[in-house]
């Protein structure tokens, strides 16, 4: 769910992670005596960035609609056609699934290698699935720029084995391979009805909705089986209700629909399970019901080993689902939620499930009509939601959220949110006791552009009304957040209290700003919560509004890590600001927050200090002058700058009139340099160095672009600011 107004807060400027990144494996580090976290999965993930490669490492990037900010571990690998990534097998696999971009409006192949051997089957990649634009929701940007491909490679690999990933017809950034062995098929079961004696075509050619929907008529009270084969199916399913749908295991069975089922009630006792829905959504239409199930499978039903891709929604569930079970499926690639429980749902058990990808939460629950009752969510590994947040329960009674692992929630989210933001009436707010235990969260929590500033790793919102409920928050380990650990917020700006919250045992770890983002009137209890690494102080306590009244931590002893106060409201810390970097000759730019008055296509200003030469800002073309900005975070005696064009020789030598400003508010600005031209020739680099005034201090850095004689507008890709001469 994403909120439709902007929160009217005081202005801050936005800020950008400084934070240390783990490459490789994800692992999640359960507190002690605790069960890990996450889902048990049947694949190993590899990151690119820890693989062997002839392509070039992006990232990392925390800026909203960079391609690097999607990325796991905010980073990834870029191959131009012919470079390669090669990764070292980590286990016993015979398929393999890759996380992976192209430019839009592109698409090519990977060709695989497995030891040097070229295998005759590749993995087809394509734009179609991403560049999601969803502009009626305050704060969005273009996004959802990565998709997923998967392959059986026809042979084993067994650990240690090389495996190949070579970019063909296409610019490519590969962010992860998930390496598997899968299961042999299944056999169909006896006395099951098979979609296939009733016409249905397993080669994909011919249309099997009626054949499927003859079985379901032909199997009431026991099982449809779907043989292994591509099944397309033009309409949805309804009263699908008493029977089982079984295929021979999700590489195998494929049906290919954005609307499987579709209906507003059923008896239940629906069994879906072993068969992959794979639709064909590009773009998200909030008023199209194109999701793998819609509305309500009944009660006493479940879902489970499913691969579910490419729809709007996984499953958004309305009326009666109670005690229904939804495990051991993948939800990858969707443009809004993966699971969104919206209202009614009571005893829902969604537990083991991998989802990647979503375009807004991964996992919901939302109180509208009637409340959600206790329901849970358990063990699910949650990557990439690129537009909300991993987890959120909108207002329900006796709610669970254990023993999850999310990671790299990107804008307007949080790892985990507990929210009374209503969106609709009629409305339950939260209620009785909202259990948050065992989660593990891994670079959550993002900068909201509505807001102005971040939201924390784990949030509690007061959004539309007081927090009442009892909100316990337990054995949570919060890593590498960009911002802080645990937030407290009435988001709606009308200054609702939040109480009753009690966090006890949390470890906290390399948090960019504070371990506390106090912003509400209210109370919470912290006891054993450890952090190390704060980025700039334990708490901030600043609510708002300002006279809404305050926020009082009570500690519940063994603490330890997070005692200093930031003291200045009328500023927000900035990631890393209590441990500044002690070399001189560090790039301040890169990685900072950027704006600039236009940009052309996906050419946006972030380009320019992702760290990467090979991909570029370029400003609105035939519109000079235009600017591109960089916030420094603090004021620095900066002394020179290089500036950076893409080396390649199909950049033509080229001369840029190019005035460089600066400013320490971010609104008044002077003339640090005046107009010069500036020559860039890929014959040396492509590269131009500007020297600064010895009395030069700015924040900010502007550089106005009034002339180019290679293209009609502003070209950067990369700013460097040094404050060695």
């Amino acid at each position: 769910m994403q909120s439709t107004l902007p929160r009217y807060v005081r202005s801050m400027p936005a800020m950008a992670a400084a934070v240390a990144l783990a490459t490789g494996m994800l692992v999640a580090v359960a507190p002690a005596a605790h069960a890990a976290a996450g889902a048990s999965l049947p694949f190993t993930s590899v990151e690119a960035e820890s693989a062997t490669a002839t392509g070039t490492r992006i990232g990392p990037d925390y800026t909203q609609g960079t391609l690097a900010s999607e990325a796991s571990g905010r980073q990834a690998v870029r191959l131009t056609s012919g470079q390669r990534v090669e990764f070292t097998a980590p286990q016993a696999a015979d398929a393999v699934n890759v996380s992976y971009s192209v430019p839009d409006g592109q698409s090519g192949t990977l060709d695989v290698y497995v030891n040097g051997v070229k295998l005759a089957r590749a993995l087809t990649v394509t734009s179609k699935y991403s560049y999601i634009d969803t502009g009626w929701i305050p704060g969005a940007k273009q996004h959802h720029f990565f998709d997923d491909a998967r392959l059986m490679l026809g042979q084993y690999v067994q650990a240690g084995d090389k495996v190949a990933f070579e970019a063909t017809g296409t610019q490519v950034t590969v962010d992860v391979a998930d390496f598997e062995q899968v299961a042999a098929a299944a056999t169909q079961p006896a006395g099951s009805v098979s979609v296939v004696s009733e016409g249905a075509d397993p080669t994909g050619t011919g249309d099997s909705t009626q054949a499927f929907r003859d079985a379901i008529a032909a199997a009431q009270g026991s099982t449809v089986w779907i043989p292994p084969g591509d099944y397309r199916i033009t309409s949805s399913l309804s009263g699908v209700q008493n029977v089982t749908l079984q295929g021979a295991g999700s590489w195998y069975s494929v049906v290919h629909t954005s609307r499987f089922i579709d209906q507003s009630s059923s008896s239940g006792s629906v069994r879906i399970k072993d068969f992959a829905v794979i639709g064909e959504v590009t773009e998200r239409v909030d008023s199209s019901p194109d999701n793998f199930v819609n509305g309500s499978l009944g009660p006493g039903s479940s879902v489970s080993g499913m691969w579910i891709q490419h729809l709007k929604v996984g499953m958004w569930l309305m009326g009666d689902n109670d005690n229904l079970v939804v495990e051991n499926n993948r939800f990858l690639d969707t443009t809004a939620d993966g699971i969104n429980l919206n209202g009614s749902a009571k005893g829902v058990v969604v537990r083991n499930n991998f989802l990647r990808n979503q375009g807004d939460d991964a996992l919901a629950m939302w109180s509208l009509y009637s409340p959600d009752t206790g329901s849970r969510f358990e063990n699910n590994t949650i990557s990439q939601p690129n537009l909300a947040n991993g987890i959120a329960i909108y207002g329900g009674t006796d709610i669970s959220v254990k023993n999850n692992l999310i990671s790299d929630t990107n804008a307007l989210g949080s790892g985990i949110a507990i929210s009374n933001q209503k969106f609709l009436d009629p409305f339950s707010p939260l209620s009785g006791t909202i259990t948050v235990d065992g989660n593990t969260l891994v670079r959550t929590g993002a900068m909201n552009p509505n807001w102005n500033h971040p939201m924390g790793a784990l949030r509690v919102d007061s959004y539309d009304s007081a927090i009442n409920a009892a909100v316990n928050i337990t054995d949570t380990t919060i890593t590498d957040s960009p911002y802080s650990a645990f937030e407290f917020v009435s988001g709606g700006g009308q200054g609702y209290p939040v109480r009753g919250v009690d966090v006890t045992g949390a470890t906290v770890r390399n948090t960019g700003t504070v371990v506390v983002q106090a912003e509400a009137q209210g109370a919470a209890t912290f006891k054993n919560v450890t952090a190390t690494q704060v980025g700039a102080a334990g708490v901030y306590n600043c609510p708002y509004p300002a006279n809404s009244g305050s926020f009082t931590l009570t500690d519940g002893g063994g603490n330890s890590g997070w005692n200093s106060t930031w003291s200045d409201c009328s500023t927000w810390p900035q990631p890393g600001q209590g441990n500044p970097d002690p070399d001189p000759n560090r790039n301040l730019a890169k990685g900072r927050p950027v704006s600039a008055t236009g940009s052309q296509d996906v050419y946006t200003p972030g380009r320019a200090v992702d760290g990467d030469a090979g991909s570029y800002w370029e400003s609105t073309n035939n519109a000079f002058p235009q600017s591109w900005t960089v916030d420094l975070g603090s004021s620095h005696a900066v002394r020179r700058l290089v500036l950076k064009l893409p080396p390649s020789s199909a950049w033509g030598a080229r001369t840029q009139t190019i005035t460089v400003l600066g400013s320490t508010d971010g609104s008044a600005y002077s003339t640090v340099v005046g107009p010069q031209g500036y020559r860039f020739d890929p014959a040396t680099g492509n590269t131009a160095t500007v020297s600064l005034p010895s009395t030069t201090d700015l924040r900010y850095l502007r550089l106005t672009v009034s002339a180019n004689t290679g293209w009609p507008a502003g070209q950067f890709s990369e700013v460097e600011a040094y404050l060695t001469p």
